[in-house]
């Protein structure tokens, strides 16, 4: 990647503002060029990079509009990064927005929010957002974001993310990431996932599902082979109980693998062959028709030395959609899904240095571009991560070159900033209007909205237990 790749995915960036383009254009330029972490919005109008007033900035959040498609296709035909065979892992997980002084913002959602203490989480009303983001292989804080939904309240979250990845996949195919005869593209989530249904939706792509588990979950061992019952009866669909909480029940793995690593001290990981859950007619599986599948898998119990902290590491507990494992592919897996926390720093860098949940929006909408001007920021610095020099304070250490963290880079942008594709139209003269009068009151009230899921449906095809009639006298 060089100053052409970046000037490029500039010059379509501005294609893709079909309103306001240029106030936000110069809003990404402007959250690439300040000095420091973005705190607010009116601050961004004060950089150099950002020749029109506050005003302006608000307008293109409220009434601008962006190609969200053509600027979805512009994020997949970049250079996307893949591990050592080749590989593309794509990763999703959800964060907040949280909004719980904004009554007047409709469209929020009770956010799980984990507290600083031990076991302490909260629900907290916001914007929840799915992401979607290509990882790269080894230790960093690089991912290259690739799409994002807003959840609402009628939507079911499992049904959004299936055609979220859907898209993202259809797309990579489609851009020519994906040829055939290439490695499966590796999806990777976390233990809030229905992963065998994940797995069930997408089975007619060329992907690989790869999710953490409950540790108390009971999995079923493959059936038996048939035999003739002369009384009659149905073959089994299942075998035995695999209960993740007694090793009573585990029969001998199929493969063991050793590591030593770095971090985590040995890893030891353990896996057993065409393991699956018994499938009832619940939640994400509530309206499918006919007879539920049998959706077997690997199932991976990953056990390391220690954490760093935490000296007493419980063991981590995955599932992959792939059958007939070889210790290089559970290898593979488990080290795979690591990756995946690198989204954490990323979501980091969004709230905390680019000020993704700063602004206090009221329309879900303009929180909507304005989470796609931080995704195109970010891509930006992505994309000009080979070109930055760094410019470190005097007490940070040296960093290699190629291994400038995302802040660094966003440091030296200002100055690969003029060298790149400078689209936006110079600001025409205007006059400010005149306001509210002076001493009048705002007589129209916002309207409040409500917090929560605005469609319920039955947990399971019998509908709610009927309660027991009381004796009379």
């Amino acid at each position: 990647m060089g100053a052409g790749v970046l000037s490029g995915f500039r010059d379509e960036l501005y294609r893709c503002l079909s309103a306001r383009s240029d106030a936000l254009f110069e809003l990404a330029d402007a959250v690439l060029c300040a000095d420091g972490p973005v705190r607010t919005l009116v601050d961004l109008t004060l950089t150099a990079e950002h020749r029109r007033g506050h005003g302006a900035l608000y307008d293109g959040l409220n009434q601008g509009r962006i190609d969200v498609g053509r600027l979805r296709r512009a994020l997949t035909a970049l250079p996307v990064p893949r591990f050592a065979d080749g590989r593309i892992v794509l990763a999703v997980d959800v964060s907040p927005w949280l909004r719980s002084d904004a009554a007047c913002s409709p469209d929020r959602l009770f956010c799980h929010v984990y507290g600083r203490a031990k076991s302490a989480a909260q629900f907290i009303p916001g914007w929840p957002y799915s992401f979607v983001a290509a990882l790269e292989p080894g230790r960093t804080s690089w991912t290259a974001m690739l799409d994002v939904v807003r959840l609402g309240p009628t939507d079911d979250a499992t049904a959004v993310t299936a055609s979220q990845l859907r898209e993202v996949v259809d797309r990579l195919i489609a851009c020519g990431q994906q040829q055939p005869g290439d490695p499966k593209i590796l999806i990777v989530c976390d233990a809030g996932y229905d992963v065998t249904r994940l797995a069930w939706v997408l089975r007619d792509l060329p992907v690989e599902v790869a999710g953490r588990i409950r540790a108390d979950r009971v999995l079923r061992l493959p059936a038996p082979p048939y035999e003739y019952n002369p009384s009659g009866g149905r073959p089994p669909k299942h075998g035995g109980e695999f209960d993740l909480k007694d090793p009573a029940t585990w029969p001998e793995p199929a493969v063991t693998t050793i590591n030593e690593t770095t971090s985590y001290g040995k890893a030891e990981a353990r896996a057993w062959d065409r393991l699956h859950p018994r499938l009832t007619h619940r939640a994400a599986w509530l309206d499918h028709q006919g007879l539920l599948p049998v959706v077997e898998g690997t199932l991976i119990r990953l056990k390391v030395e220690y954490l760093p902290g935490d000296r007493d590491a419980q063991p981590m507990w995955l599932w992959w959609s792939g059958t007939g494992a070889e210790p290089h592919d559970v290898d593979r897996i488990w080290q795979a899904y690591l990756r995946r926390f690198d989204m954490e720093h990323t979501f980091r860098l969004f709230k905390q240095t680019l000020g993704w949940t700063k602004p206090k929006l009221r329309d879900p909408r303009a929180a909507d571009r304005w989470t796609w001007i931080v995704i195109a920021a970010h891509t930006q610095l992505r994309l000009a991560r080979p070109l930055a020099v760094d410019l470190r304070r005097p007490w940070e250490q040296p960093a290699p070159p190629g291994r400038l963290t995302p802040a660094r880079v966003r440091r030296a942008f200002r100055n690969l900033r003029p060298t790149s594709a400078l689209p936006a139209a110079a600001p025409k003269p205007s006059r400010p209007g005149p306001g509210r009068p002076p001493g009048s009151k705002n007589h129209s009230r916002a309207t409040r909205y409500n917090v929560g899921k605005t469609v319920k449906r039955e947990t399971s095809l019998g509908g709610p237990p009927r309660r027991k009639p009381q004796a009379k006298g």
